[in-house]
């Protein structure tokens, strides 16, 4: 009679309460809004990406300033020396310094437009920092709820297994009184076994959660205060 029991026990608690607890179990108490926002705070100052966008901003910036002061090369300045020489009326010459100003009227008609779509391309890098900004505020509430969640699955399969581990030192007691066959012992072992796997597999999503939030941030979440 125990080792049915023991058995049901045993998958009962592995296989049916531990996820039934998980789901039961909220997040919503352990969810800060106020601390996902200097999650945000610290993933604009940090995150690469984040600052890829502001450098386009700067460069956009700088073309702006490039395609107005390219209004200088319009124009062309040539100064001509002439050495003094004796002239005649049937082959006048000029005498000294020229100077001289040219202008090329393609130019004058293409630089408003240049100035035009440098300050378009500025527009269109702004929206881009704006449109990214809204990204980064949902992909690290994801990621920050993706990370408590996974934290609270292996607090329950922790504990899940230190009962499970008293439950398997009863069962071997029993088998090793005579009171089990070692067939029911084998599979209580089994049972156990995938109890372990389990939360090692808790762990390696816990950590895993815990890397990317940690990789956008750019601090560990310890740190953050």
């Amino acid at each position: 009679m125990f080792n049915k029991l023991a058995l049901f026990f045993l998958y009962y608690l592995f296989f049916f309460i531990a996820p039934l607890r998980a789901q039961q179990e909220s997040i919503l108490q352990d969810v800060s809004e106020i601390f996902i926002d200097k999650l945000v705070v610290l993933a604009k100052a940090n995150y690469p990406k984040v600052k890829a966008y502001e450098h386009n901003i700067n460069i956009a910036k700088l073309n702006i300033t490039k395609a107005k002061v390219d209004w200088l090369s319009i124009a062309t300045f040539n100064i001509n020396e002439s050495p003094t020489n004796s002239t005649s009326a049937s082959s006048p010459s000029l005498n000294g310094t020229q100077y001289g100003i040219g202008t090329s009227f393609g130019a004058i008609l293409t630089k408003p437009y240049n100035v035009k779509a440098a300050k378009e391309e500025l527009k269109i890098a702004e929206l881009a920092q704006q449109e990214y900004n809204l990204n980064i505020e949902t992909l690290v509430k994801q990621k920050y709820i993706s990370y408590i969640l996974q934290f609270k699955s292996l607090n329950w399969r922790i504990k899940a297994l230190e009962t499970a581990e008293s439950t398997v030192k009863d069962v071997k007691h029993k088998f090793e009184n005579g009171e089990l066959k070692f067939d029911d012992y084998n599979r209580a072992l089994s049972l156990y076994s995938s109890a372990v796997q389990s939360r090692l597999d808790a762990e390696a999503a816990y950590l895993i959660a815990k890397s990317n939030i940690e990789e956008i941030i750019g601090i560990k979440i310890e740190d953050v205060k």
